[in-house]
């Protein structure tokens, strides 16, 4: 992984300066430490700090083809790259490098856009044509890598994430009112938005292009499923016999192709247990895994983790993420994330990442993608149980269906017995909605909105981020079966927009790590999203197919176990010891009215009402964390930005091709 940015005159008028490059690079250091390269054109700059993983030696970017008329920035992996070079090769093109950097720029100069089509892997790139005048940009199917941008005085500023793009003095810095609603809703923002006004998200499977003083962008894939009728008609056998090759195939282009040593995240569920296994049984036998233990009990999975790293002799280590210390990095965590938090999920996914590049690595695969594809969410089976509620709303068996949901959050099972089927029940006449899956669940989150100040209120206006969610689905969506439907809402808002940055890329490079998940692999997408939903979910059994896949290769007490979905402790990390007495500062009535986001009295009437309840609700819990982060993001990005620049890695190349006298002298 690595760190690009960029800033194009659009009228070719600007002048681009070498230190604001350099400013932007340097908030970028983090991504990539081991060194810095700079290219600097008429009225062009692009920036690249590098994690050296393939190629130590010759990989320096930027880089260029054969004439010296493209150059490429570049942040990810493409797996397939040999496979590509031989094919370029065959057409003559020529390589100074060993890289799969050199592979894709050659890859565009030979096919152009269609070129992302060939592309197995994660990415977020940008390519500068000097001939033509031209700038292209694309990020990976999934968004597994950021690509942020911004236009100002007709210029473009690009970068890895937003804060090199405020290195730029021109870029005003304000929190978006209507992102605040977003993320008070979904967890995220929307596709294409971020938490900042005026800053833009390049979209998974979406590329930009400038050509002409004209910007464009545009979708060149989304995520796969189809109607019923064009769904595999396949036995199970069958299928599990293609997802084993798809996944060791999958595991065996990321753990191989590095020039560095590569771990693997190891939780003790069926996801990463599965890709150790992988690992263990067909490349290295003796491959390293890292886990993370809980101080409490509820969210700790300790002793599966152990047991798994004993059946597979791993060597492991693991940390334990007390609730101080996950209090403690929670604003750093804020730092790289960029976005307010309903959760402190994140923050131990950043202690993690710290632990394992202390043991001197720098590439680990993970688990992500299999819940979304595979069907393991509880959304999925709680979905198919709210259909059934609504065509036999007397049936018998709804008290023992909804009591099989959730049990992370419902305990007390005995209490709640009587009020889930009732809870669950809600929104039943919303069986045709689009986004009926997944109603329930944000109407719940928008509770916490009651804490919006009266002007954040006024500028969300009638703003209906529901409405911009329908609108953006697929034209067929509504062919699509009810699990299906509710994969891909999962996939584009939370995968994509949370999971994959807030606790996936952003965690793991605030510590210079590369994650890599073989879960997300295009190949196993496309296949998934065409198995029909009931061997996703057989009956209410999650993941059934992937837990056939892995008969016989994991434990089966650990395929057979309950889902346990990661979670941190919210309330007791950030109310208590030393992280207590800064949250409470953060909240302190001065504070919640300088940055005029939250109601001040209505704040003081939950950090009360937390101090004095032993855990407190699911919604305050979500309302805490909100709030805070919102007020530790105003005060990072807002009011003390400047205090945060950081310093730039060693520049290992430089290439000014600026035609004025004063350039060359800069």
């Amino acid at each position: 992984m690595c760190g690009i940015a960029g800033i194009y005159s659009l009228k070719n008028k600007g002048r681009v300066e070498l230190d604001s490059m350099k400013s932007m690079a340097g908030l970028l250091r983090h991504r990539g430490p081991d060194e810095a390269g700079f290219y600097m054109g008429d009225g062009i700059g692009l920036a690249h700090t590098r994690l050296s993983i393939i190629d130590l030696s010759s990989g320096t970017q930027p880089i260029h083809n054969e004439d010296q008329s493209m150059w490429i920035i570049y942040n990810g992996e493409v797996f397939n790259y040999p496979e590509l070079r031989q094919g370029l090769e065959s057409k003559g093109h020529r390589f100074y490098t060993t890289s799969d950097t050199e592979v894709l720029l050659h890859l565009y100069e030979q096919y152009g856009l269609d070129c992302l089509e060939q592309l197995n892997g994660q990415f977020a790139f940008a390519i500068w044509d000097s001939a033509k005048r031209e700038l292209f940009a694309a990020r990976d199917h999934v968004g597994i890598l950021p690509f942020y941008f911004t236009i100002v005085d007709d210029t473009l500023i690009f970068a890895s994430e937003i804060k090199a793009i405020f290195a730029n003095q021109n870029v005003t810095r304000r929190l978006d009112p209507l992102a605040m609603d977003q993320i008070f809703t979904f967890w995220t923002t929307l596709k294409g938005r971020t938490a900042f006004e005026g800053i833009n998200e390049l979209p998974p499977g979406h590329f930009l292009k400038v050509s002409n003083g004209k910007l464009e962008v545009r979708k060149y894939w989304d995520v796969p499923f189809v109607p019923r009728c064009e769904q595999l008609d396949t036995p199970t056998d069958e299928i599990c016999e293609n997802i084993r090759g798809l996944l060791l195939d999958a595991v065996r282009i990321r753990f191989l192709r590095a020039d560095v040593p590569v771990g693997a995240y190891l939780s003790g569920g069926l996801d990463s247990s599965g890709i150790t296994a992988v690992i263990v049984q067909n490349f290295d036998r003796d491959v390293t895994t890292f886990g993370i233990r809980f101080e409490e009990s509820a969210f700790d999975e300790g002793c599966h983790q152990n047991q798994m790293a004993e059946f597979l002799k791993t060597r492991h280590s693991e940390i334990q993420a007390t609730n101080e210390q996950i209090g403690a990095c929670f604003a750093d965590c804020l730092w790289h994330c960029e976005k307010p938090l309903l959760r402190t999920a994140p923050a131990p996914m950043f202690l993690l990442s710290k632990f394992v590049r202390e043991h001197n690595l720098k590439v680990v695969l993970t688990g992500e993608g299999a819940d979304e594809f595979f069907g393991g969410y509880d959304v999925f089976r709680e979905t198919k149980v709210r259909k059934f509620l609504a065509r036999f709303p007397g049936s018998r068996k709804r008290a023992a269906l909804t009591g099989q949901l959730y049990s992370h959050i419902f305990r007390d099972r005995a209490r709640v017995k009587q009020s889930l089927p009732m809870f669950f029940g809600k929104g039943l006449e919303s069986l045709s909605d689009p986004l009926f899956s997944h109603l329930l669940r944000w109407e719940n989150t928008g509770r916490i909105k009651v804490f919006f100040s009266d002007e954040l209120k006024q500028a969300i206006g009638g703003y209906d981020g529901f409405a911009e969610t329908r609108e953006s689905l697929p034209a067929d969506f509504g062919q699509w079966d009810c699990v299906s439907r509710a994969q891909y809402l999962e996939t584009v808002i939370f995968l994509s927009n949370y999971l994959l940055s807030s606790q996936g890329d952003r965690m793991a490079m605030a510590n210079s790590l590369e994650i890599r998940p073989p879960y997300l692999d295009k190949r196993i997408i496309e296949y998934m999203s065409r198995v029909p939903a009931r061997w996703k979910i057989l009956g209410m059994n999650e993941k059934f197919i992937l837990k056939k896949a892995y008969k016989g290769i994991i434990p089966d007490d650990i395929t057979s176990r309950t889902k346990h979905p990661y979670r941190a402790p919210i309330k007791n990390s950030l109310l208590a010891g030393q992280a207590g007495v800064v949250a409470r500062e953060m909240l302190s009535e001065n504070a919640i009215k300088k940055a005029g986001l939250f109601d001040a009295k209505k704040v003081a009437l939950l950090v009360r009402k937390l101090e004095k309840a032993e855990e407190g609700s699911e919604v305050d819990n979500m309302a805490l964390a909100g709030i805070l982060s919102s007020q530790i993001i105003y005060e990072q990005f807002i009011e003390g930005f400047s205090t945060r620049l950081a310093r730039l890695p060693s520049v290992n190349l430089l290439v000014d091709r600026r035609t004025d006298s004063a350039a060359r002298a800069n």
